[in-house]
Parts: C-alpha cells; sequence; structure tokens
C-alpha cells in the first residue's frame, strides 16, 4: 500500500525532477563548502591539507579578537549595511511611488531605464568611476572647484567624507533594481481602491499615504528582512574596488569581508580568515532569526517563515 509520500512523489514527479538541478547547485556550492569550516579549528598548512592540519581549538578565533580590529570591523560592517538598507529603502519606495504617478509613458520608459542600467556595471567600473571623479589632481570635483576659486580637496586622505561617499555610490547602483520590485508591487494593487479613494475626494498624497504605501508593507519587510540577513556581510565590491588597499582610510571603512580578505592575500592567515567568516555567518543566521521572530509576533503573514 503506498504512502501518502510515495503518492505525491508519483503525482508531483515531473515538477520535483524539474527542482533537482537547483537542489543539486545549492548543496554542491552552498552546503559541501561547509565542511572547510574546520579549518576554523585547525592550523591549516598546505603540506598536511584540511584533514592532516594541527587542531589549534579556539585559537583562530582568540587571536582576531585580541589584535583590537574585530569590534572595528564589526561595527563599520553593521552601521554601514544598516544605513544601506534605510537610505535604498526610502529612495527605492518614494522613486516607485513617483514613477507610478508619472503619466508621460515613454518618461516612465526612460526613467526607469536609466536608473536600471548603474546596476549592470561592475564594483570595478564603479571604482574607476569614483577615481576619475574625485581624484586630487585631476578630478572631476576638484577642477570644478579649482575653476571656481576654491581650495582642492584630497578625498583618499579624508576620511570623515567616504560614509557619505559610500552610501551614495552603494544607492546610485542599487536603487534602480529595487524600484523594480516596488513598481511591479504598485501595478498589482487594485485599481478600485484607487477609484474609490477619488470619489470619496481624496488628493493624490492621500492616496498614496493610505493606499500605495499600505499595500506596499509587505513587499517592504520581506525585502527588508532579506537584507537583515547579510548585515553582517559587507560589500566587498563596493568597500574594495572604491577604496582599494588605502590604509589612511581603514578605520572609517574597513568591514569584515575586506579585512578577511587582506589577511587571507597578505599574511597567509587561512585559519583566521575561516574563523572571522564563520564568526560572521553565525552573527548574520542569528540576526535573521532574531528579526524574523519579531516580525513573526507583530504581524505573523509578514515574516519569512
Amino acid at each position: 500500500m503506498k504512502t501518502p509520500f510515495i503518492r505525491d512523489l508519483i503525482s508531483y514527479r515531473t515538477m520535483l525532477l524539474m527542482l533537482v538541478p537547483s537542489v543539486l547547485f545549492v548543496a554542491l556550492f552552498q552546503y559541501v563548502p561547509m565542511l572547510g569550516l574546520v579549518m576554523a579549528f585547525k592550523h591549516y598548512t598546505y603540506s598536511k591539507g584540511i584533514l592532516g592540519s594541527d587542531w589549534s581549538g579556539i585559537e583562530n578565533f582568540r587571536f582576531f579578537f585580541i589584535s583590537g580590529d574585530a569590534w572595528r570591523v564589526t561595527r563599520n560592517t553593521v552601521l554601514y549595511n544598516a544605513v544601506f538598507i534605510v537610505s535604498n529603502l526610502v529612495l527605492q519606495v518614494g522613486i516607485a511611488i513617483l514613477i507610478s504617478e508619472i503619466k508621460g509613458r515613454w518618461f516612465k520608459k526612460i526613467s526607469q531605464s536609466v536608473m536600471f542600467l548603474p546596476y549592470f556595471f561592475s564594483w570595478v567600473v564603479v571604482g574607476s568611476i569614483a577615481y576619475n571623479l574625485l581624484n586630487y589632481e585631476h578630478g572631476t570635483v576638484n577642477t570644478l572647484l579649482r575653476a571656481f576659486g576654491m581650495e582642492s580637496v584630497n578625498f583618499y586622505s579624508t576620511t570623515g567624507v567616504w560614509p557619505y561617499l559610500l552610501v551614495f555610490f552603494s544607492a546610485w547602483k542599487a536603487v534602480g533594481y529595487g524600484v523594480v520590485f516596488y513598481l511591479a508591487a504598485i501595478m498589482s494593487i487594485d485599481q478600485e481602491m484607487y477609484e474609490a479613494a477619488e470619489t470619496d475626494g481624496a488628493n493624490v498624497f492621500q492616496k498614496v499615504w493610505h493606499i500605495t504605501v499600505p499595500c506596499l508593507k509587505p513587499t517592504m519587510i520581506i525585502l527588508t528582512l532579506l537584507s537583515v540577513g547579510h548585515i553582517f556581510r559587507g560589500d566587498f565590491g563596493l568597500f574594495y574596488n572604491v577604496i582599494g588597499n588605502n590604509g589612511l582610510l581603514f578605520a572609517n571603512t574597513d568591514v569584515i569581508d575586506t579585512y578577511v580578505y587582506r589577511s587571507l592575500v597578505q599574511s597567509n592567515e587561512i585559519g583566521m580568515s575561516a574563523a572571522i567568516g564563520f564568526f560572521q555567518s553565525i552573527l548574520c543566521f542569528v540576526t535573521i532569526l532574531l528579526v524574523n521572530g519579531i516580525v513573526r509576533k507583530a504581524d505573523k503573514d509578514s515574516a519569512l517563515f
């Protein structure tokens, strides 16, 4: 006698077969590499390999925390990502609402394309653009400052301006991509609600505040939750390609990912790099569980799980 599970396997065999490539991909590239986490607890050497290297216990973690860099890079990673999440969310929702209210069809298409274009630029290209804008001698910004009789600014040795610049470049590249999600959500809103509100005398701002924004709430929560799950992961492409190996700016711009990269490449500390990566993953996992739990208590239907 076939059990319900066997019957489901037979009934949905076609869809399950379609799912196999995705399952294999996730297993091979997401779960199998987790075996390498054992290096976080070993003094890794190339000659002995992962299994043969000597155990070091929590020595790699201890070295990271007593080095004095743990708090700095963790703080920078969290603060930057928190600002990225908030600023990008506000800009994406605001721009999506503005575009949805524009009546000109061609203007809508052109504006969406222009905003979406930076998303396809690699961070290498963005880093080159930033350098050509901010270079002390020949950068566009300093050239304009000198043209107006003002003093040039050495951006690459001024730490205070980079939090604002990094937020700007992150938003410039990511906002257009996020706008697409919110525009799709706006297009799915029942137009009869707007017609009813207009009949009751509501103006544009009232319709946006009382209809559009509440209807976007589920999308906003889900996308924010997904972003919060990576709050301890710095955007390596952004920080490495825009900042580079400029030690003068590390105090304000160094994040966990760039710190791990330098530990691996410059000092060849594979064990410590694995330990920092493991520490980072645990923090991300705990954060998404906590935030999802809070959202689940406040609004069960808006939680991820």
